[in-house]
């Protein structure tokens, strides 16, 4: 009894400590409860707000009324899904752009939670708010970039804090899925400024200003992004011809395969150190993302590119210890190692391709296609593994030997194999009429203590018209209810991403953007390491940032007195453009 009373005191303890970390005002809950749906951290600017608020309160004591803002009755606006309420307050508040996309996303949340609890009419009336908010953000867009096309485009990076969530316009689309507002011309004018570093947004002007300009055409992501698919085609030539040749021959005595080897695995220790800072985002510009570590992950291992990545480096390390450590004469099971991580750095290397014009969508529809064959594979399991054990059971009656022996020889191999097999129309019909074992040339033996003693010594298929009979129906089963289905599956998947190829393309775009704004190919990334972790070049508040502050201060505030201008004029332009678009002016 004393014992349920601790425990149960503790857990008391528990939820008071948990109550007492919730927020204690409705608009802070409500707030807490917006960033947790979408999963990002508060920023930390809100923070200090907070605690000046809770501080200013503290002193004031009851002097006075306190008024919700305009922003927080949008959120409960949201909450209660009021589309007329929602719509005024959005427009009487500031940054439309970021806090129309931050309604879109919440309410398709919402929408999706709906759906879940089976509210089918609640959740569609949340997806129509949703994809009305949208369509908001897209008619500013458009009607900015009429308007006023620079700062349109500037607009697309500026920094806000919306109820404690602190992104850009274009960042808060790309991490929520929001194909439309990625794809806009806002958005791709933008990535044309990232991904040419302000150059010239051609080839060949841009090559050209290597020479008048080489600090910004050294650094562009464009320029990093062909350099690290030469470094990484370089490796691929070197790591094949050590396969090839080198595994285990003299010519790795002579030095030329240990060069290859030990150059794969110093650019393999490069590309996995940038893979992880893609990951974390620990060397991104702050404003980029304030999402928690659980999100980031989740988005990275959503990418099937990333997943393509993380398979080429486990199979590295493998094989790397595999040769090291499992040390055997000929090398076999490295061997094959180093084989298959070869393999999926070849389809790897595919990437290179995503940013084409033509062949990115193409990818992109193979990606598609990927997913509908994993479903056609999810049901195909169960059919072959269900007709695989009825040939076995009547063509190799009471075979005890199931799991006996090395695991190469394992009988499970034998029942997967013939019915796999008739899928691609390998029919195997000497094994299931039994006529092999009538056959002079027969490898096969019919003597029971021979097959029981050695599992790799074949035993001999009895005969029985039921398996005849039965592998007609799943042949004419497979080929026309299972084979059918999925080539209609690849049409319609042809077509939807066909329809949509220019956006998904610009949306997969942005993404190799992104990634080559900070990225360092490898394997020279090594060696600007201890500079890029201790200087943060790419963050505000890194020690080379804050060394400039103080050496060239006047400089530093005049370029701040000068983002501050524009962001204001660009609070005040979206206003404007969205009370002219709703006929508020």
């Amino acid at each position: 009894m004393e014992k349920k009373k601790k425990g149960g005191d503790k857990w008391k303890e528990k939820q008071k400590k948990k109550l007492k970390k919730l927020p204690k005002s409705v608009a802070k809950a409500s707030r807490h409860l917006c960033r947790k749906l979408l999963r990002y951290k508060e920023s930390k600017d809100e923070v200090k707000k907070n605690k000046d608020k809770t501080k200013a309160k503290e002193d004031s004591d009851n002097k006075g009324p306190i008024y919700l803002n305009i922003s927080d009755i949008l959120l409960w606006a949201i909450f209660a899904n009021r589309r007329e309420l929602a719509e005024i307050c959005w427009l009487r508040g500031t940054d439309q752009l970021l806090t129309g996309l931050i309604c879109s996303a919440m309410l398709k949340k919402l929408s999706n939670k709906a759906n879940n609890v089976k509210e089918q009419v609640l959740a569609k009336d949340l997806e129509e708010h949703s994809r009305l908010f949208e369509e908001r953000c897209l008619k500013m867009m458009d009607s900015m970039y009429e308007e006023d096309t620079k700062h349109a485009i500037d607009l697309m990076d500026d920094e806000a804090v919306v109820w404690g969530i602190r992104s850009s316009p274009l960042t808060f689309a790309y991490e929520n899925f929001m194909y439309d507002i990625v794809a806009h011309t806002c958005s791709q004018k933008f990535m044309n400024k990232q991904w040419y570093n302000k150059l010239a947004p051609d080839l060949k002007p841009f090559f050209m200003s290597m020479f008048d300009e080489p600090k910004k055409f050294f650094t562009a992501p464009l320029t990093k992004y062909l350099f690290n698919y030469m470094m990484f085609f370089s490796m691929l030539v070197m790591y094949s011809a050590f396969v090839l040749t080198s595994v285990s021959t003299k010519y790795y005595v002579l030095n030329i395969g240990r060069v290859f080897e030990y150059y794969v695995y110093f650019w393999g220790a490069g590309d996995l150190i940038e893979e992880l800072i893609s990951c974390f985002g620990c060397l991104e510009a702050e404003g980029r993302s304030h999402r928690s570590y659980y999100s980031r992950m989740k988005r990275y291992l959503y990418d099937f590119w990333n997943l393509v990545d993380l398979l080429s480096y486990a199979l590295l390390l493998s094989a790397l210890f595999v040769r090291h450590f499992y040390i055997e004469e000929t090398f076999t099971i490295a061997r094959r190692m180093f084989a298959l991580s070869l393999l999926v750095m070849y389809l790897r290397f595919l990437e290179v391709f995503l940013i084409h014009r033509t062949l990115g969508p193409t990818l992109i529809m193979i990606k598609e296609m990927l997913k509908d064959l994993l479903g056609f594979l999810s049901i195909a399991v169960f059919v072959v593994l269900g007709v695989g054990i009825y040939y076995h059971a009547n063509l190799w009656p009471d075979h005890q030997t199931i799991w006996s022996g090395d695991w190469t020889n394992w009988r499970i191999w034998t029942i997967i194999y013939y019915p796999y097999w008739q899928l691609y129309g390998e029919l195997n019909l000497d094994q299931l009429d039994g006529s092999e074992t009538k056959s002079d040339e027969r490898t096969c033996t019919n003597i029971s203590s021979l097959w029981e003693s050695d599992t790799s010594q074949q035993r001999c298929p009895e005969e029985d018209w039921t398996v005849q009979a039965v592998a007609a129906i799943y042949l004419l089963f497979s080929n026309l209810l299972l084979v059918n289905p999925v080539i209609a599956m690849f049409s319609y998947t042809f077509e939807r991403v066909q329809e949509n190829s220019e956006k998904l393309w610009r949306f997969e775009r942005y993404t190799v953007i992104n990634d080559y704004e900070w990225r360092i190919p490898s394997p020279i990334n090594i060696a600007f390491l201890p500079y890029r972790f201790f200087c943060c070049p790419m963050r505000k508040r890194g020690c080379l940032n804050r060394c400039r502050e103080i050496c060239d201060r006047e400089e530093v505030e005049k370029k701040q007195e000068e983002l501050s201008a524009d962001m204001k004029y660009h609070r005040n332009f979206q206003k404007v453009i969205a009370l002219r678009n709703h006929n508020k002016v």
